[in-house]
């Protein structure tokens, strides 16, 4: 039975990036939602057929406190309805940590996640650049492109979360047809990031990208020179294939950023700001932003510290903090390429973050359930991880 909920917990981190692409509808849901209840429905009885469970970590202890703190808040938030359709979405999404560190024994497991997110995320590229090759796309001369189901800024941000990944499993995977799907991931994940429009996902991107031609060519030097020869073609190829008007969108970067409004983020955050200051403390309750802010139906806070502490205060985003902190303490344990790896999508993660709302994401809880896993398996099993990750086989 454990061997079925771990087969099941990587087809879960598999669809998680393309979730929104395939919704089976009321009562089910996307895929995502449907395969993470299938992997709880069978971790209970292999949990029951063990008759153990391995003893949490503190970052277990400290999401199970987020968690509990968030379901706290039902009692006096400002809009009961929201805030329990909320705390349901929660416990799928926060279950994730909890799964990760319960049935990923060792650093192929570790590993083997790595692969499911990049072959999920590598879907994701393939369905946006299907999109934007569609003959609607074409006829409508779209500007911004994106996955049937997703938000542009949600493929931004998902598709950079891998290039990390990438560059992580090209260096160290033992199997050819792994390495080729990472060697690919790159090009076409930006590709398909450029394609989205999105601005702070493309700055993101370059962040994450830079960081990840550092990690390719670490100790490779003929590699850099590859590399080199290979920017001019792949240059003129992107001018080629994304659309003028994609680009004249993100040219815009610059002028949101000295005068502009970040697209009325300035406006929502102010309102946010206001939301927080009435209940400072204990916030208005999960999912009450818009409510709280007064903002339009639509809108999100923007802004994954300011969503938090309207909803939950600064209890909430203290106990959110800890999350982080604790995070950042796991990869110090780390060695190698893994700690360079995970700091950088961490770090594309934090920029993500500041202008938009992450904390109530499957891919933000899968990240931190992947550090926290490779933290303890660095102090537990140090030489297996290194061997795993050591670098070109």
């Amino acid at each position: 039975m454990r061997r079925i909920t771990w087969l099941l917990l990587l087809l879960f981190a598999f669809a998680i990036p393309w979730e929104y692409s395939l919704d089976l509808g009321e009562p089910l849901g996307n895929i995502a939602r449907v395969l993470g209840l299938l992997t709880l429905l069978a971790a209970i009885p292999a949990l029951l057929q063990a008759g153990r469970m391995r003893p949490p970590g503190p970052m277990q202890w400290m999401v199970l406190a987020f968690f509990l703190m968030l379901c706290c808040t039902y009692f006096w938030t400002i809009a009961p309805d929201a805030t329990l359709a909320k705390l349901r979405g929660y416990f799928q999404e926060l279950m994730i940590v909890w799964l990760v560190w319960e049935f990923a024994d060792n650093a192929e497991d570790l590993r083997a996640l790595a692969r499911a997110v990049l072959a999920g995320s590598f879907v994701l590229a393939l369905l946006t650049l299907a999109t934007f090759a569609s003959a609607g796309a074409m006829a409508a001369e779209q500007v911004r492109f994106a996955a049937t189901g997703q938000d542009p800024n949600d493929v931004a941000r998902y598709l950079n979360l891998s290039f990390p990944l990438a560059a992580l499993l090209f260096n160290c995977e033992p199997r050819k047809l792994w390495r080729w799907l990472a060697a690919g991931y790159l090009p076409l994940g930006l590709v398909a990031v450029l394609l989205t429009a999105s601005r702070g996902g493309f700055l993101a991107a370059v962040v994450g990208v830079a960081g990840s031609i550092v990690l390719l060519v670490h100790g490779h030097p003929r590699r850099m020179l590859a590399g080199a020869m290979a920017l001019p073609p792949l240059a003129a190829l992107l001018w080629i294939i994304i659309p003028h008007g994609s680009f004249a969108r993100l040219a815009t970067i610059t002028e949101q950023l000295h005068g502009g409004d970040l697209n009325q983020r300035w406006n929502i955050w102010n309102a946010g700001w206001r939301a927080f200051a009435r209940a400072p403390w204990f916030g208005t309750g999960a999912g009450t932003f818009v409510s709280a802010s007064g903002t339009a139906a639509i809108d999100t806070a923007h802004n994954t510290a300011l969503s938090i502490a309207v909803s939950g205060g600064l209890c909430a985003l203290i106990i959110a903090s800890a999350i982080v902190a604790l995070a950042l303490w796991s990869i110090k344990a780390m060695r190698g390429p893994l700690q360079w790896a995970m700091a950088l999508t961490l770090t594309v993660w934090f920029i993500t973050s500041l202008v938009a709302t992450v904390e109530e994401n499957r891919t933000t809880w899968l990240l931190l359930a992947m550090i926290a896993l490779t933290g303890r398996l660095a102090v537990e099993e140090p030489d297996a991880l290194a061997r795993c990750f050591a670098g070109s086989p």
